[in-house]
């Protein structure tokens, strides 16, 4: 699913990006826009998300596959096809289509620790967690309850039994009740400006212990936020790649390639916008866009990492570009493979055809 998905993305971002650098298909994009009014756009000539739909509808896939522009939920969505062929009993959604859900804040539950039970997937980085936990409390001195009200945490004996707690238990303790706080989202479209990012929740769950957990949660103000964050990030991936006739001779061009993907990658993972699969759609957009502007990944992610939860422990995409460069830069090379593909919309144009290929077996 992953290969065919990213494959799928380079060739239709690859397309926009060749239509994207001639200057006179610039100045039509630009012209169409005037002409339906599109005052509400940011600008830049990837930001179209008017011109492919509102959040709530599907993308034009004649649009789309034609490259002549790409918002950057065009691109995610990809992925979301996929992902949801290849795991059809997975319920993987938009959650602002989910209208009711959306509206009363649909939220993911993702827990390190469930009672006296260890999840194996996210329990190695509970000390992490914690340690932010802490950090967000002594700085903010309060915390949030279950109905959303403050609990204030400045006594002076509170705050040391914070700094030296070691356990989820510990916390709860000193704050009394259920509580929540959120990791810090810094954004770059907005100076000054900080997104909610993943709210860290400790509840009592009775005699069994604590449910420690993370929860994203996604509201219409939320999700506006995000989007125009998404949007903007997307521009600067378009800028970077595009603005230069032959990127791949320059490695500084490349370089700024490589951090603005990470940058958008960051925000999709604080974003989480969809019902299941945020985590792979988000890393085989990520492979899909280096393949894009012709570089390839050649490594694994190393053992014991999550992208997507060292996104959300990062307080900024800065932070987030440091801590997953190291592996993933070195492991990325020149790559002119993209031309020999066969389109894969085409090959896969129906969902029979993409099922079959998803479960067929080399003999």
């Amino acid at each position: 699913m992953a290969g065919l998905a990213a494959i799928e993305i380079a060739q239709k971002v690859s397309k926009a990006w060749r239509f994207l650098r001639n200057p006179k298909n610039i100045a039509k994009l630009v012209r169409k826009r005037d002409k339906l009014n599109m005052s509400q756009n940011r600008g830049g000539y990837c930001s179209t998300s008017t011109l492919a739909g509102s959040p709530t509808s599907s993308p034009n896939e004649d649009r789309v596959s034609s490259g002549i522009s790409l918002s950057w939920q065009d691109v995610y969505n990809i992925a979301v096809k996929w992902r949801q062929i290849s795991e059809p009993c997975d319920p993987v959604v938009w959650v602002n289509k989910l209208s009711e859900e959306f509206n009363s804040g649909f939220g993911s539950h993702t827990p390190m620790l469930l009672g006296q039970a260890k999840v194996i997937r996210y329990y190695p980085y509970y000390q992490r967690v914690l340690e932010t936990a802490k950090t967000i409390m002594l700085d903010l001195k309060y915390v949030n309850n279950a109905e959303d009200r403050a609990i204030f945490l400045t006594d002076i004996d509170k705050l040391k039994k914070i700094e030296i707690a070691s356990s989820c238990s510990d916390l709860y303790h000193v704050v009394g009740e259920t509580y929540w706080v959120a990791t810090r989202c810094d954004s770059m479209a907005f100076r000054g400006r900080r997104l909610e990012g993943t709210r860290i929740t400790t509840q009592n769950i009775g005699k069994t212990g604590f449910d420690f957990a993370i929860r994203t949660p996604c509201t219409p103000s939320r999700w506006e936020e995000y989007d125009e964050e998404m949007t903007a990030a997307w521009e600067a991936i378009c800028e970077a790649y595009c603005n230069d006739t032959n990127p791949t001779r320059d490695p500084g061009v490349l370089d700024a390639v490589k951090d603005a993907i990470l940058r958008m990658t960051y925000y999709w993972y604080n974003f989480m916008p969809l019902s299941r699969g945020s985590a792979v759609v988000g890393y085989v957009v990520l492979l899909g866009l280096f393949l894009a502007a012709n570089m390839d990944i050649t490594a694994s992610i190393p053992p014991g990492v999550q992208v997507d939860w060292e996104a959300i422990l990062s307080p900024d995409p800065g932070t987030f570009v440091d801590a997953v460069k190291p592996w993933l830069y070195p492991s990325t090379k020149i790559s002119r493979c993209l031309k020999d593909y066969t389109d894969v919309s085409c090959a896969f144009s129906t969902t029979g055809s993409v099922v079959a290929a998803l479960t067929s077996v080399d003999p």
